[in-house]
């Protein structure tokens, strides 16, 4: 099959893509040498080759489902910065907002 530079040109415009002519020959004949090189890959004789997803055997890689602990917040705070109580402490982040940082506490 032969990509025309019409066809690039076609293409481009769906995909709003500005090309130069230059440009567009080239993608034309790059495009032209892959599916000639697909044509050719279609010639093989795969007979008696099984049909596969992947190249090398594939198992089962999901291990075992086993309950842990899962509160870690220690450790999580452990390499905060600054924290208070069981809180990560942050400097406010939103203009006009005040916090213990440079100001009274906020009230919920």
């Amino acid at each position: 099959m032969k990509i025309t530079v019409k066809d690039v040109n076609y293409v481009s415009r769906l995909a709003l893509l500005g090309l130069e002519e230059e440009e567009k020959e080239k993608i034309a004949r790059e495009l032209s040498s892959i599916l000639e090189y697909m044509e050719t890959m279609g010639e093989l004789d795969t007979g008696g080759v099984e049909p596969t997803a992947h190249v090398l055997p594939n198992k089962n890689v999901f291990r075992k489902d086993e309950v842990r602990p899962a509160d870690i917040r220690e450790e999580a705070l452990a390499i905060a910065p600054r924290r208070e109580g069981s809180y990560y402490k942050v400097p406010p982040i939103l203009e006009g907002e005040q916090g213990t940082e440079g100001g009274a506490d906020r009230e919920g």
